[in-house]
């Protein structure tokens, strides 16, 4: 079988690391061991584990950004309500999967800083998401389909609020099973649009 291309290998590599040991303890040289290269290798592809954690979240788990800005380039072209079931549906597995990649950088201060630190000098970071649904809520609002005089902003928090919640809410239930994805999306997106739609917030 003819093997993967090493940015590929690496990225594999980094993303089962990740989520099961996370993203601190997931260093480069043991990805780079269980990619089969070197760690000069690795580097060649990606500059920095920062870099190459926000590779993993873009080429590896839910499309959540590229959803976003397609609507707000797009809006009108079905009804608020689908689409944000669509967008929902897409953040609740976005932050299901990338949750614990991510935990583990909590547990240590220092790490997390620098790790911020990074986000921000590459541009990216978890408020992203939350811009970009505002952004499209407004392109909405333009349009008249989202109350004129409705917090997008608040609404796009909560929205995504409720799916990071959903990631790590359930865990410690008796079941341990989060609420079916074909339900919650759906009642999230009706219950968000009582607050902010016009009369009729599905058309």
């Amino acid at each position: 079988m003819e093997q993967k291309p090493a940015r590929v290998r690496v990225l594999d590599a980094a993303h089962e690391l990740m989520l099961t040991v996370g993203l601190a303890r997931a260093t480069t040289k043991e990805i780079a061991k269980a990619a089969g290269c070197s760690e000069a290798a690795l580097y060649k592809y990606f500059p920095s584990k920062e870099e190459l954690f926000i590779q993993v979240l873009r080429e590896r788990l839910p499309r959540l950004t590229p959803l976003l800005r397609r609507l707000a380039a797009e809006p009108g072209r079905r009804t608020p309500e689908e689409n944000l079931t669509e967008i929902a549906r897409q953040a609740a597995l976005f932050y299901e999967q990338s949750f614990p990649i991510a935990a583990s950088l909590y547990a240590e201060t220092q790490l997390k800083r620098r790790h911020d630190e990074a986000m921000r000098q590459m541009g990216s970071g978890p408020h992203l998401p939350i811009e970009e649904l505002d952004a499209y809520l407004r392109a909405e609002q333009a349009l008249g389909r989202i109350g004129r005089d409705a917090d997008t902003f608040a609404a796009a928090s909560l929205l995504l609020g409720a799916c990071a919640q959903r990631a790590f809410a359930y865990d410690s239930t008796p079941t341990g099973e989060r609420p079916p994805l074909d339900d919650f999306a759906p009642r999230l997106a009706r219950a968000l649009l009582a607050g902010i739609s016009v009369a009729d917030g599905r058309r």
